[in-house]
């Protein structure tokens, strides 16, 4: 059947949005929204593909989490780290277990194996012999990241197995957790040193973990409980999770003493029930309750689900709510010039904190709300670092209701605004938006832009906070001896601070293109700007059309570049710079050399001898587009290690793909023709 061009348009937004908050979640520890929100995101992407068969290999349905961080070796887990898939009633409670009957063809009630899922990292320890090899964290499910220096540091965690004779290998996969007793020792103990206090357990121990001294890590009181295994060699394992439990605690492996083994659906419900009860009695923060088959044939009977077991589920507890009324919505100005509607409450006790205050995102969550101000709201913030409106109550008890309308103006600099995308909303300023100020001085003096050596960020901040530095021009009047005067800023220091920044005057043009932070225009596009048009004044006075005749520039980025140049302060700092002295030589433009003009690539996996942004920039320069995704259109793929779904979309489509190392002899052929 034909999909609606509306229904496609919706799948896309979703996996993007699941996209980033995967990589929010699992890759930085920054959650942006509560679990639930990202649950019904990921329940609604999942119905929508299979009413219309729009899955792909490369959904987020199909995956478990995002990325490891890149400064850990990767680990490959033999057998897939798969997530839960989650309940949140009674009634689909028992539709879990009413799947699992119709599958065995077996009216006999079910045994459990019941669990509190306990709010923190997924990790899997591999020990050979006995003895703890490796740790590594979930990370995609597939591929996650070397932790073992920081593991070895966790009390209860033994290094070597209680066993007489243990198995050549031996996978022990659980949950590394923060107390509530350990995480307010360590806030006691910040707080008394005057550092920065940690914000929840969970994310403590998500960035003790991933510590690159594992000196840091242990200082953290973490702690670990099992709930699984995974590889096993060299060793008979029982048939059923209660048994090898038991097995895991003589070897001295910590299990969660509030584990329970039940038999048909109602028990298990009776069990979370009595697990929520006692939940704030706990040491450690739960989010639910784990229901997983006992029996391990009968799981192997059930099998999986792309992303989740048949045989398991997690029952999420309700997050923690509170009503309270709006008093007013202002809108705030980001550190890159995103307008984000705040909402102002009257103080509420929810979750832990006092909350007098919590963004609304963006404008499609108000007008989803139906929220004005004066309105009673629901507010929830249970294990969520940031708390959230959830609905209106009453809205017909308002009687003088607030509109919450969009300023036309940015709020801090009066500069106008501008839509981004279909909810977002946006300064159009950029560098002379005082909200940005120390976020595109910081930009201006980078490695990549004027690369200002001395000058780094704690620096910057001073400079503007003392009023020395208003804008970037102003670093160029910057004097000696008032550097001198600065706190920690000898007369040396200040010497070769100055000689940098007069020796950053002269620079390229791609540089100081970069360095205007004009919206997504990176390096490899300030360098197909300059290939195109040679110099800043035509690039100034090109219209939107005339700027998306450039290779990597669409209608998007064309409109970018027009705002930014359109806006007269903008153009009085760069004269005012021009005046300081800065300076680059006009490139010469050789159409000619363009070999691959018209051709479109694409870059995927991790290139080893060059970044993926000087891979682009060399690309652009050669006349090619490069684009985000394979598509029929696509004419070559670079893959190196690690490239996925676009690599496997390429052969299915029979799109040339070369390696890392054929793609730099074909860049070395290219320019010495």
């Amino acid at each position: 059947m034909a999909v609606p061009q509306k229904i496609r348009q919706e799948v896309d937004e979703l996996r993007r949005k699941i996209e980033h908050h995967n990589r929010l979640y699992y890759t930085f520890d920054a959650p942006e929204i509560p679990d639930a929100d990202y649950d019904a995101l990921l329940t609604r992407l999942e119905k929508l593909e299979q009413d219309y068969d729009l899955v792909t290999p490369d959904s987020p349905t199909q995956r478990v989490g995002a990325e490891p961080l890149t400064q850990f070796t990767q680990v490959t887990h033999e057998n897939p780290m798969l997530s839960l898939s989650k309940v949140n009633t009674e009634q689909e409670l028992r539709d879990f277990e009413a799947r699992i009957s119709k599958r065995l063809n077996d009216p006999d009630a079910i045994e459990y194996s019941c669990e509190p899922k306990v709010d923190g990292v997924a990790v899997s320890l591999m020990y050979a012999s006995g003895v703890l090899e490796r740790a590594a964290t979930r990370g995609d499910g597939v591929t996650g990241e070397d932790i073992t220096h920081n593991v070895r540091t966790i009390g209860n965690i033994p290094l070597r197995l209680q066993l007489a004779k243990p198995p050549e290998r031996l996978e022990v996969r659980g949950e590394i957790f923060l107390s509530k007793q350990g995480f307010q020792r360590i806030n006691t103990r910040a707080s008394e040193e005057g550092r920065k206090v940690f914000v929840n357990p969970r994310n403590t121990a998500a960035g003790a973990v991933r510590q690159l001294d594992p000196r840091n890590t242990a200082k953290i009181p973490l702690q670990m409980y099992c709930y699984s295994v995974g590889l096993v060699e060299g060793m008979e394992l029982p048939d059923s999770l209660s048994e090898i439990f038991n097995e895991l605690e003589g070897f001295g492996l910590p299990v969660n003493p509030e584990r329970q083994t039940l038999k048909g659906i109602d028990a298990c419900l009776d069990y979370c029930l009595r697990l929520l009860d006692k939940r704030n009695g706990l040491d450690y923060e739960i989010d639910g309750a784990v229901i997983k088959v006992n029996r391990l044939s009968t799981q192997q009977e059930l099998g999986n689900n792309a992303r989740s077991p048949r045989w398991a589920t997690a029952y999420k507890f309700p997050a923690e709510e509170k009503s309270t009324r709006v008093i007013d919505v202002e809108f705030q100005v980001g550190r890159t010039g995103t307008i984000t509607p705040v909402a102002r409450l009257e103080p509420v006790f929810v979750g832990g904190v006092t909350v007098s205050n919590t963004t609304l995102h963006n404008m499609d969550e108000i007008d989803r709300l139906g929220l004005r101000i004066g309105d009673e709201v629901i507010v929830r913030r249970a294990g969520d670092v940031i708390p959230k409106i959830v609905k209106v109550l009453y809205p017909e008890k308002n009687k003088n209701p607030g509109q919450i309308v969009v300023p036309t103006r940015c709020p801090a600099c009066g500069s106008p605004v501008e839509k981004d995308g279909e909810v977002l909303y946006r300064c159009s300023a950029g560098i002379i938006c005082p909200a940005q100020r120390k976020e595109s001085i910081k930009h201006f003096a980078s490695r990549a832009a004027l690369d200002i050596e001395g000058l780094g960020d704690k620096l910057i901040e001073q400079l503007v906070d003392d009023g020395r530095v208003n804008n970037v021009a102003d670093l160029f009047r910057l004097k000696h001896k008032e550097l001198e005067q600065l706190e920690r800023m000898g007369a040396k220091s200040a010497a070769k601070l100055i000689a940098a920044i007069d020796k950053s005057k002269a620079t390229s043009l791609p540089r100081f293109l970069y360095a205007l932070g004009i919206r997504e225009v990176g390096e490899a596009t300030a360098l197909a700007l300059v290939n195109h048009f040679g110099d800043l004044q035509p690039i100034m006075e090109a219209s939107k059309e005339a700027l998306e005749e450039v290779a990597d520039i669409g209608p998007i980025v064309a409109q970018h570049i027009e705002t930014f140049f359109a806006n007269q302060d903008n153009r009085a700092l760069i004269e005012e710079l021009i005046a300081q002295g800065v300076s680059w030589p006009v490139v010469e433009i050789d159409h000619s050399a363009q070999a691959l003009k018209g051709q479109t690539w694409v870059l995927t996996g991790t290139l080893e001898q060059m970044s993926r942004n000087e891979a682009k920039a060399e690309l652009l320069a050669l006349g090619a587009k490069v684009a985000g995704s394979v598509s029929a259109r696509t004419d070559c793929v670079v893959a190196g290690p690690g490239a996925g779904s676009k690599l496997a979309k390429a052969e299915q489509l029979n799109i040339k793909t070369i390696d890392e190392a054929e793609f730099l002899r074909q860049l070395q052929e290219l320019k010495t023709k």
